[in-house]
Protein backbone atom coordinates (compact mmCIF):
# COMPACT_ATOMS: atom_id res chain seq x y z
CA UNK A 1 0.00 0.00 0.00
CA UNK A 2 2.61 2.66 1.50
CA UNK A 3 4.72 1.42 -2.02
CA UNK A 4 1.26 2.29 -4.24
CA UNK A 5 0.51 5.63 -2.59
CA UNK A 6 4.33 6.74 -3.32
CA UNK A 7 3.76 5.84 -6.64
CA UNK A 8 0.45 7.69 -6.36
CA UNK A 9 2.46 11.05 -5.61
CA UNK A 10 4.78 11.19 -8.10
CA UNK A 11 2.61 10.48 -10.94
CA UNK A 12 0.30 13.69 -9.37
CA UNK A 13 3.75 15.70 -9.10
CA UNK A 14 3.76 19.31 -11.05
CA UNK A 15 4.47 19.14 -15.08
CA UNK A 16 6.52 21.90 -15.07
CA UNK A 17 9.97 21.29 -13.39
CA UNK A 18 11.10 23.75 -11.29
CA UNK A 19 7.91 24.93 -9.29
CA UNK A 20 8.18 23.88 -5.47
CA UNK A 21 4.49 22.66 -6.17
CA UNK A 22 1.68 22.21 -8.27
CA UNK A 23 -0.21 25.45 -9.15
CA UNK A 24 -3.25 26.74 -6.69
CA UNK A 25 -6.45 26.88 -8.66
CA UNK A 26 -9.14 29.49 -7.80
CA UNK A 27 -12.25 29.07 -9.97
CA UNK A 28 -14.95 31.72 -9.72
CA UNK A 29 -18.02 31.14 -11.19
CA UNK A 30 -20.97 34.15 -11.28
CA UNK A 31 -24.53 33.65 -11.96
CA UNK A 32 -26.13 34.43 -14.46
CA UNK A 33 -23.82 36.87 -15.71
CA UNK A 34 -23.78 37.52 -19.38
CA UNK A 35 -20.87 37.64 -21.99
CA UNK A 36 -21.51 41.77 -22.42
CA UNK A 37 -21.05 42.11 -18.53
CA UNK A 38 -17.62 43.38 -18.19
CA UNK A 39 -16.53 46.92 -19.15
CA UNK A 40 -13.54 45.24 -21.31
CA UNK A 41 -16.57 43.46 -23.12
CA UNK A 42 -17.24 46.76 -24.51
CA UNK A 43 -20.45 47.63 -22.00
CA UNK A 44 -21.75 51.38 -22.34
CA UNK A 45 -21.73 52.11 -18.29
CA UNK A 46 -21.17 49.10 -16.02
CA UNK A 47 -17.47 48.97 -14.82
CA UNK A 48 -15.67 45.87 -13.99
CA UNK A 49 -11.91 47.02 -12.95
CA UNK A 50 -10.70 43.35 -11.30
CA UNK A 51 -12.21 41.51 -14.53
CA UNK A 52 -10.44 43.76 -16.42
CA UNK A 53 -6.91 43.79 -14.57
CA UNK A 54 -7.85 39.89 -15.14
CA UNK A 55 -8.06 40.18 -18.56
CA UNK A 56 -4.72 42.66 -18.76
CA UNK A 57 -2.56 40.12 -17.00
CA UNK A 58 -4.65 36.45 -18.68
CA UNK A 59 -6.45 35.34 -21.79
CA UNK A 60 -9.79 36.26 -22.40
CA UNK A 61 -11.16 32.82 -23.86
CA UNK A 62 -14.11 34.58 -26.60
CA UNK A 63 -15.41 31.30 -27.90
CA UNK A 64 -16.11 29.46 -24.66
CA UNK A 65 -19.41 27.95 -24.02
CA UNK A 66 -21.04 26.38 -20.71
CA UNK A 67 -23.09 22.88 -21.58
CA UNK A 68 -26.87 24.39 -20.51
CA UNK A 69 -28.44 27.55 -20.40
CA UNK A 70 -29.28 26.87 -16.46
CA UNK A 71 -27.46 26.54 -13.45
CA UNK A 72 -28.01 22.80 -12.03
CA UNK A 73 -26.78 21.72 -15.54
CA UNK A 74 -24.10 23.97 -16.40
CA UNK A 75 -22.47 23.19 -13.00
CA UNK A 76 -22.61 19.61 -13.07
CA UNK A 77 -20.49 20.08 -16.49
CA UNK A 78 -17.88 21.55 -14.60
CA UNK A 79 -17.39 19.53 -11.75
CA UNK A 80 -17.64 16.37 -13.96
CA UNK A 81 -16.36 16.63 -16.86
CA UNK A 82 -19.40 15.32 -19.07
CA UNK A 83 -22.58 16.37 -20.61
CA UNK A 84 -25.30 16.66 -17.76
CA UNK A 85 -27.43 15.16 -19.33
CA UNK A 86 -25.48 11.89 -18.93
CA UNK A 87 -27.09 12.48 -15.13
CA UNK A 88 -30.62 13.77 -16.43
CA UNK A 89 -29.85 16.69 -14.79
CA UNK A 90 -31.54 18.56 -17.88
CA UNK A 91 -32.72 21.54 -15.80
CA UNK A 92 -32.47 23.51 -12.45
CA UNK A 93 -32.73 21.47 -9.09
CA UNK A 94 -36.15 22.64 -7.57
CA UNK A 95 -38.43 20.76 -5.22
CA UNK A 96 -39.05 16.86 -5.75
CA UNK A 97 -42.12 16.84 -6.83
CA UNK A 98 -40.91 18.91 -9.39
CA UNK A 99 -37.71 17.31 -10.04
CA UNK A 100 -39.40 14.20 -11.03
CA UNK A 101 -42.24 15.67 -13.09
CA UNK A 102 -38.97 16.76 -15.12
CA UNK A 103 -37.55 13.10 -15.45
CA UNK A 104 -34.88 14.28 -12.91
CA UNK A 105 -32.69 13.06 -9.97
CA UNK A 106 -32.86 15.09 -6.65
CA UNK A 107 -28.65 15.84 -6.31
CA UNK A 108 -25.63 15.09 -8.78
CA UNK A 109 -24.80 11.33 -8.43
CA UNK A 110 -22.05 11.41 -5.73
CA UNK A 111 -20.40 8.48 -7.41
CA UNK A 112 -19.94 11.06 -10.26
CA UNK A 113 -16.37 11.72 -11.49
CA UNK A 114 -15.78 15.29 -10.10
CA UNK A 115 -12.19 17.94 -10.27
CA UNK A 116 -12.11 18.21 -6.49
CA UNK A 117 -11.63 14.23 -5.94
CA UNK A 118 -9.61 13.89 -8.46
CA UNK A 119 -7.15 16.82 -6.99
CA UNK A 120 -7.77 15.88 -3.34
CA UNK A 121 -6.40 12.63 -4.45
CA UNK A 122 -3.52 13.90 -5.33
CA UNK A 123 -2.85 16.10 -2.50
CA UNK A 124 -4.85 18.95 -3.17
CA UNK A 125 -6.59 21.01 -0.12
CA UNK A 126 -10.35 21.76 -1.79
CA UNK A 127 -13.08 24.26 -0.75
CA UNK A 128 -16.65 25.30 -2.41
CA UNK A 129 -17.87 28.88 -1.09
CA UNK A 130 -21.17 29.87 -2.23
CA UNK A 131 -23.86 28.68 -4.38
CA UNK A 132 -24.23 24.94 -4.61
CA UNK A 133 -27.51 23.78 -6.51
CA UNK A 134 -26.26 20.35 -6.97
CA UNK A 135 -29.48 19.31 -5.15
CA UNK A 136 -32.50 22.11 -4.03
CA UNK A 137 -33.40 23.06 -0.56
CA UNK A 138 -35.83 21.35 -0.12
CA UNK A 139 -34.70 18.04 -1.04
CA UNK A 140 -34.02 16.14 2.49
CA UNK A 141 -31.02 13.59 2.19
CA UNK A 142 -28.90 15.23 -0.16
CA UNK A 143 -25.27 14.23 0.12
CA UNK A 144 -22.83 17.17 1.23
CA UNK A 145 -20.21 18.42 -0.66
CA UNK A 146 -17.70 16.55 1.48
CA UNK A 147 -18.87 13.42 -0.52
CA UNK A 148 -17.84 14.96 -4.10
CA UNK A 149 -14.29 15.76 -2.50
CA UNK A 150 -14.36 18.56 -0.73
CA UNK A 151 -12.52 19.23 2.82
CA UNK A 152 -14.29 22.43 3.83
CA UNK A 153 -17.35 24.03 2.51
CA UNK A 154 -19.62 27.11 3.17
CA UNK A 155 -22.55 27.12 0.72
CA UNK A 156 -26.31 28.49 -0.27
CA UNK A 157 -28.67 27.06 -2.07
CA UNK A 158 -27.59 23.26 -0.43
CA UNK A 159 -29.59 20.42 0.52
CA UNK A 160 -32.46 20.77 3.29
CA UNK A 161 -31.23 21.27 7.17
CA UNK A 162 -27.79 22.30 5.80
CA UNK A 163 -26.02 25.20 7.46
CA UNK A 164 -26.72 27.90 5.29
CA UNK A 165 -23.50 30.24 4.34
CA UNK A 166 -24.43 34.17 3.48
CA UNK A 167 -24.13 35.09 0.33
CA UNK A 168 -22.08 38.40 0.58
CA UNK A 169 -19.60 35.71 2.55
CA UNK A 170 -18.17 33.60 0.06
CA UNK A 171 -15.35 36.15 -1.20
CA UNK A 172 -14.21 36.14 2.44
CA UNK A 173 -14.51 32.24 3.21
CA UNK A 174 -12.19 31.93 0.11
CA UNK A 175 -9.70 34.88 1.38
CA UNK A 176 -9.68 32.64 4.78
CA UNK A 177 -9.06 29.28 3.17
CA UNK A 178 -5.99 30.81 1.17
CA UNK A 179 -4.37 32.22 3.98
CA UNK A 180 -4.92 29.21 5.71
CA UNK A 181 -3.44 26.83 3.78
CA UNK A 182 -1.09 28.90 1.59
CA UNK A 183 1.81 26.39 2.02
CA UNK A 184 -0.26 23.92 0.11
CA UNK A 185 -1.55 23.21 -2.97
CA UNK A 186 -5.00 24.02 -3.21
CA UNK A 187 -8.27 24.07 -5.43
CA UNK A 188 -11.41 26.56 -4.62
CA UNK A 189 -14.65 26.71 -6.55
CA UNK A 190 -16.03 30.01 -5.25
CA UNK A 191 -19.57 30.54 -6.65
CA UNK A 192 -20.89 33.92 -6.32
CA UNK A 193 -24.60 35.02 -6.27
CA UNK A 194 -24.21 38.33 -8.51
CA UNK A 195 -25.82 38.60 -10.86
CA UNK A 196 -28.55 36.19 -9.91
CA UNK A 197 -31.89 37.39 -8.36
CA UNK A 198 -32.99 38.28 -5.96
CA UNK A 199 -30.30 41.24 -6.74
CA UNK A 200 -28.99 42.39 -2.52
CA UNK A 201 -26.23 44.88 -3.70
CA UNK A 202 -24.07 46.64 -0.71
CA UNK A 203 -25.27 50.12 0.21
CA UNK A 204 -21.88 51.54 -0.89
CA UNK A 205 -22.23 49.72 -4.27
CA UNK A 206 -25.45 51.39 -4.35
CA UNK A 207 -24.01 54.93 -3.80
CA UNK A 208 -21.59 54.65 -6.38
CA UNK A 209 -24.75 53.72 -9.10
CA UNK A 210 -26.59 56.64 -8.03
CA UNK A 211 -26.45 58.91 -10.69
CA UNK A 212 -28.02 56.15 -12.80
CA UNK A 213 -31.40 55.59 -12.56
CA UNK A 214 -33.05 52.92 -10.05
CA UNK A 215 -33.37 49.89 -12.37
CA UNK A 216 -29.74 50.98 -14.24
CA UNK A 217 -28.09 51.59 -10.37
CA UNK A 218 -29.45 48.17 -8.99
CA UNK A 219 -27.81 46.51 -11.64
CA UNK A 220 -24.48 48.05 -11.57
CA UNK A 221 -24.34 47.86 -8.29
CA UNK A 222 -24.49 44.12 -7.86
CA UNK A 223 -21.95 43.79 -10.99
CA UNK A 224 -19.86 45.84 -8.72
CA UNK A 225 -20.45 43.06 -5.55
CA UNK A 226 -19.37 40.81 -7.90
CA UNK A 227 -16.40 42.54 -9.48
CA UNK A 228 -14.93 43.53 -5.85
CA UNK A 229 -15.63 40.07 -4.84
CA UNK A 230 -12.58 39.13 -7.40
CA UNK A 231 -10.87 41.71 -6.41
CA UNK A 232 -10.28 40.20 -2.50
CA UNK A 233 -9.56 36.95 -4.08
CA UNK A 234 -6.57 38.53 -5.76
CA UNK A 235 -5.19 40.92 -3.61
CA UNK A 236 -5.19 37.75 -1.28
CA UNK A 237 -3.42 36.00 -3.55
CA UNK A 238 -0.87 39.17 -3.99
CA UNK A 239 -0.57 39.70 -0.15
CA UNK A 240 0.15 35.74 0.41
CA UNK A 241 2.99 35.71 -2.30
CA UNK A 242 0.86 33.25 -4.25
CA UNK A 243 -0.65 34.82 -7.45
CA UNK A 244 2.39 33.98 -9.31
CA UNK A 245 1.72 30.03 -8.82
CA UNK A 246 -2.31 30.41 -8.58
CA UNK A 247 -4.55 29.86 -11.54
CA UNK A 248 -7.45 31.72 -11.34
CA UNK A 249 -10.15 31.45 -13.82
CA UNK A 250 -13.65 33.55 -14.48
CA UNK A 251 -16.68 32.28 -16.01
CA UNK A 252 -20.85 32.57 -15.73
CA UNK A 253 -23.26 29.52 -15.72
CA UNK A 254 -24.97 31.02 -18.47
CA UNK A 255 -26.05 33.66 -20.04
CA UNK A 256 -27.98 36.69 -18.59
CA UNK A 257 -31.73 36.54 -16.60
CA UNK A 258 -34.64 38.27 -18.81
CA UNK A 259 -35.72 41.34 -17.45
CA UNK A 260 -38.88 41.54 -16.06
CA UNK A 261 -41.93 44.02 -15.43
CA UNK A 262 -41.49 46.23 -12.40
CA UNK A 263 -43.63 44.18 -10.19
CA UNK A 264 -41.75 41.48 -10.87
CA UNK A 265 -43.53 37.70 -10.64
CA UNK A 266 -40.73 36.71 -8.74
CA UNK A 267 -40.01 38.67 -6.41
CA UNK A 268 -37.77 36.53 -4.08
CA UNK A 269 -35.92 33.69 -4.42
CA UNK A 270 -36.68 31.11 -1.62
CA UNK A 271 -33.54 29.02 -2.30
CA UNK A 272 -31.30 32.15 -1.31
CA UNK A 273 -33.73 32.94 1.89
CA UNK A 274 -33.20 36.55 0.97
CA UNK A 275 -35.11 39.37 -0.31
CA UNK A 276 -34.00 41.94 -2.81
CA UNK A 277 -35.06 43.05 -6.23
CA UNK A 278 -36.53 40.92 -8.53
CA UNK A 279 -35.85 40.68 -12.66
CA UNK A 280 -37.14 44.01 -13.69
CA UNK A 281 -33.42 45.17 -12.72
CA UNK A 282 -31.96 42.33 -14.49
CA UNK A 283 -30.04 44.68 -17.40
CA UNK A 284 -27.21 41.59 -18.13
CA UNK A 285 -25.54 42.04 -21.55
CA UNK A 286 -25.06 39.55 -23.94
CA UNK A 287 -22.89 41.45 -26.09
CA UNK A 288 -25.02 41.34 -29.21
CA UNK A 289 -25.13 37.19 -28.96
CA UNK A 290 -28.55 36.23 -30.15
CA UNK A 291 -30.94 34.47 -26.67
CA UNK A 292 -30.90 34.81 -23.38
CA UNK A 293 -30.41 31.95 -20.47
CA UNK A 294 -32.39 29.53 -21.49
CA UNK A 295 -31.82 29.68 -24.89
CA UNK A 296 -29.36 27.13 -26.51
CA UNK A 297 -28.43 30.05 -28.96
CA UNK A 298 -24.74 31.63 -28.06
CA UNK A 299 -26.75 34.49 -25.55
CA UNK A 300 -27.30 31.65 -23.24
CA UNK A 301 -24.80 29.60 -23.45
CA UNK A 302 -21.42 31.68 -24.43
CA UNK A 303 -20.30 33.12 -21.50
CA UNK A 304 -17.31 35.17 -20.21
CA UNK A 305 -13.66 33.03 -19.61
CA UNK A 306 -10.63 34.22 -18.31
CA UNK A 307 -7.68 32.85 -17.30
CA UNK A 308 -4.63 34.28 -15.38
CA UNK A 309 -1.51 31.96 -15.10
CA UNK A 310 1.66 34.22 -14.60
CA UNK A 311 4.70 32.34 -16.23
CA UNK A 312 2.23 30.57 -18.68
CA UNK A 313 -0.38 32.21 -19.94
CA UNK A 314 0.75 35.60 -22.17
CA UNK A 315 -0.58 38.99 -20.64
CA UNK A 316 -3.47 40.68 -22.59
CA UNK A 317 -4.22 37.58 -25.02
CA UNK A 318 -7.68 37.36 -26.82
CA UNK A 319 -8.46 33.53 -27.76
CA UNK A 320 -11.13 34.10 -30.41
CA UNK A 321 -10.61 30.75 -32.40
CA UNK A 322 -10.47 27.92 -29.77
CA UNK A 323 -14.16 26.33 -28.78
CA UNK A 324 -13.38 25.56 -25.31
CA UNK A 325 -16.14 24.63 -23.26
CA UNK A 326 -17.12 23.47 -19.45
CA UNK A 327 -16.40 19.70 -19.89
CA UNK A 328 -12.72 20.93 -20.98
CA UNK A 329 -11.91 22.35 -17.73
CA UNK A 330 -11.59 18.78 -15.98
CA UNK A 331 -8.91 17.44 -18.64
CA UNK A 332 -7.25 20.81 -18.93
CA UNK A 333 -6.92 21.45 -15.06
CA UNK A 334 -5.77 17.93 -13.76
CA UNK A 335 -2.99 18.06 -16.82
CA UNK A 336 -2.05 21.89 -15.54
CA UNK A 337 -1.75 19.70 -11.72
CA UNK A 338 -0.20 17.20 -13.18
CA UNK A 339 -2.75 14.69 -12.31
CA UNK A 340 -3.64 11.88 -13.78
CA UNK A 341 -7.33 10.98 -13.88
CA UNK A 342 -8.26 7.29 -13.05
CA UNK A 343 -8.21 4.94 -16.07
CA UNK A 344 -11.67 4.00 -16.27
CA UNK A 345 -12.73 7.98 -16.36
CA UNK A 346 -14.36 9.21 -19.71
CA UNK A 347 -14.12 12.76 -20.36
CA UNK A 348 -16.54 14.53 -22.83
CA UNK A 349 -14.05 17.28 -22.84
CA UNK A 350 -10.20 17.21 -23.92
CA UNK A 351 -7.13 18.74 -22.75
CA UNK A 352 -6.76 22.30 -23.83
CA UNK A 353 -3.99 22.71 -21.69
CA UNK A 354 -2.13 24.40 -24.50
CA UNK A 355 -4.72 27.18 -25.09
CA UNK A 356 -3.78 27.91 -21.37
CA UNK A 357 -0.24 28.73 -23.03
CA UNK A 358 -1.45 31.01 -25.57
CA UNK A 359 -1.48 28.59 -28.33
CA UNK A 360 -4.21 27.99 -30.99
CA UNK A 361 -5.62 24.88 -29.94
CA UNK A 362 -8.49 23.30 -32.23
CA UNK A 363 -10.74 21.20 -30.23
CA UNK A 364 -11.26 18.05 -32.47
CA UNK A 365 -14.80 16.49 -30.87
CA UNK A 366 -18.03 18.16 -31.59
CA UNK A 367 -19.88 19.71 -28.70
CA UNK A 368 -23.34 18.74 -27.93
CA UNK A 369 -26.22 20.87 -25.74
CA UNK A 370 -29.51 19.41 -24.99
CA UNK A 371 -32.58 21.25 -23.36
CA UNK A 372 -35.63 20.55 -21.98
CA UNK A 373 -36.95 23.48 -20.32
CA UNK A 374 -38.70 26.32 -21.21
CA UNK A 375 -39.77 27.34 -24.99
CA UNK A 376 -42.12 30.13 -25.09
CA UNK A 377 -39.70 32.55 -26.10
CA UNK A 378 -38.85 32.77 -29.87
CA UNK A 379 -35.58 32.16 -29.32
CA UNK A 380 -36.06 28.96 -26.72
CA UNK A 381 -37.25 26.19 -29.22
CA UNK A 382 -34.01 24.40 -29.81
CA UNK A 383 -33.95 21.38 -28.27
CA UNK A 384 -30.52 20.26 -29.21
CA UNK A 385 -27.48 21.90 -30.49
CA UNK A 386 -24.28 20.43 -31.76
CA UNK A 387 -21.01 22.34 -32.59
CA UNK A 388 -18.58 20.85 -35.06
CA UNK A 389 -15.64 23.45 -36.06
CA UNK A 390 -16.92 26.82 -36.47
CA UNK A 391 -20.62 25.37 -37.18
CA UNK A 392 -23.13 25.21 -35.30
CA UNK A 393 -26.70 23.30 -36.00
CA UNK A 394 -29.79 24.23 -33.58
CA UNK A 395 -32.49 21.75 -33.73
CA UNK A 396 -35.65 20.34 -32.66
CA UNK A 397 -35.57 16.90 -31.00
CA UNK A 398 -37.14 15.47 -33.91
CA UNK A 399 -35.21 17.57 -36.16
CA UNK A 400 -37.66 18.69 -38.31
CA UNK A 401 -36.38 22.49 -37.71
CA UNK A 402 -33.21 23.57 -38.02
CA UNK A 403 -30.92 26.46 -38.08
CA UNK A 404 -27.52 26.23 -39.16
CA UNK A 405 -24.65 29.35 -38.23
CA UNK A 406 -21.27 30.03 -39.60
CA UNK A 407 -19.96 31.20 -35.76
CA UNK A 408 -16.88 32.99 -36.97
CA UNK A 409 -18.77 34.89 -39.58
CA UNK A 410 -21.95 35.28 -37.70
CA UNK A 411 -21.34 35.43 -33.84
CA UNK A 412 -25.03 36.49 -33.59
CA UNK A 413 -26.32 33.73 -35.06
CA UNK A 414 -28.25 36.22 -37.59
CA UNK A 415 -28.51 34.21 -40.79
CA UNK A 416 -29.70 30.64 -40.78
CA UNK A 417 -27.60 29.26 -43.62
CA UNK A 418 -28.98 25.66 -43.43
CA UNK A 419 -30.63 26.27 -47.33
CA UNK A 420 -27.48 26.82 -48.35
CA UNK A 421 -25.71 23.74 -47.00
CA UNK A 422 -27.31 20.55 -46.87
CA UNK A 423 -25.00 18.43 -46.46
CA UNK A 424 -24.08 20.10 -42.94
CA UNK A 425 -27.05 20.54 -41.91
CA UNK A 426 -27.63 16.17 -42.27
CA UNK A 427 -23.93 15.49 -41.05
CA UNK A 428 -24.73 17.69 -37.32
CA UNK A 429 -28.58 16.67 -37.63
CA UNK A 430 -27.38 13.12 -37.52
CA UNK A 431 -24.27 14.04 -34.81
CA UNK A 432 -26.72 15.42 -32.24
CA UNK A 433 -29.85 12.52 -32.46
CA UNK A 434 -26.85 9.60 -32.35
CA UNK A 435 -25.58 11.34 -29.49
CA UNK A 436 -28.95 11.86 -27.92
CA UNK A 437 -29.37 8.48 -28.27
CA UNK A 438 -26.66 7.59 -25.81
CA UNK A 439 -28.51 9.50 -23.00
CA UNK A 440 -30.07 7.48 -19.86
CA UNK A 441 -34.25 7.59 -20.35
CA UNK A 442 -34.44 8.10 -16.92
CA UNK A 443 -32.36 8.99 -13.47
CA UNK A 444 -30.22 6.89 -11.29
CA UNK A 445 -32.76 5.69 -8.79
CA UNK A 446 -30.15 6.27 -6.15
CA UNK A 447 -30.00 10.12 -6.30
CA UNK A 448 -33.89 10.05 -6.33
CA UNK A 449 -34.93 11.38 -2.02
CA UNK A 450 -36.82 8.51 0.08
CA UNK A 451 -38.33 11.11 1.75
CA UNK A 452 -42.06 12.24 0.77
CA UNK A 453 -42.18 15.40 -1.22
CA UNK A 454 -42.97 18.97 1.38
CA UNK A 455 -46.91 19.47 0.89
CA UNK A 456 -47.80 21.85 -1.15
CA UNK A 457 -49.27 23.72 1.58
CA UNK A 458 -45.79 23.99 2.86
CA UNK A 459 -44.25 24.44 0.21
CA UNK A 460 -43.67 28.38 -1.68
CA UNK A 461 -42.51 26.73 -3.88
CA UNK A 462 -45.37 24.81 -5.16
CA UNK A 463 -47.54 27.88 -5.20
CA UNK A 464 -46.21 28.99 -7.74
CA UNK A 465 -46.10 27.99 -11.35
CA UNK A 466 -42.46 27.16 -12.08
CA UNK A 467 -39.46 27.95 -9.72
CA UNK A 468 -36.18 30.27 -11.36
CA UNK A 469 -33.22 28.93 -11.68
Amino acid sequence: MKALLSLALLLCSSVFAGEAKPPNIVFILADDWGWGDLSCHGHPWLKTPHLDRLVREGIDFQQFNVLNPVCSPSRTAVMTGNYPARYSIHQHFANPAQNHERGMPDWLDPKAPTLPRFLKQAGYRTAHFGKWHLTNAQTTGAPQPEAYGYDEFAVFNGGRGWPVANLKATASNAVAFIKANKDKPFFINMWMHESHTPHVPLAESMERWKHLDEQKQVYSAVITDGDNAVGMILDALKAEGLEDNTIVMFSSDNGPEWTGAKSGDHQYDPDARVRGYATYYSLGSTGGLRGRKRSLFEGGVRTPFIVRWPGHTPAGLTNNTTAFTAVDLLPTLCAAAGVTPPDDYRSDGENLLEAFQGKAVTRTRPIFWQWLGTKTDPDYWPRLAVREGEWKLALTEDAKRVELHHLIHDRAEAVDVAKDHPDIVARLAKLALDWKATLPVAPNPECISSMPDIPAQNNRQAKRKKTTP
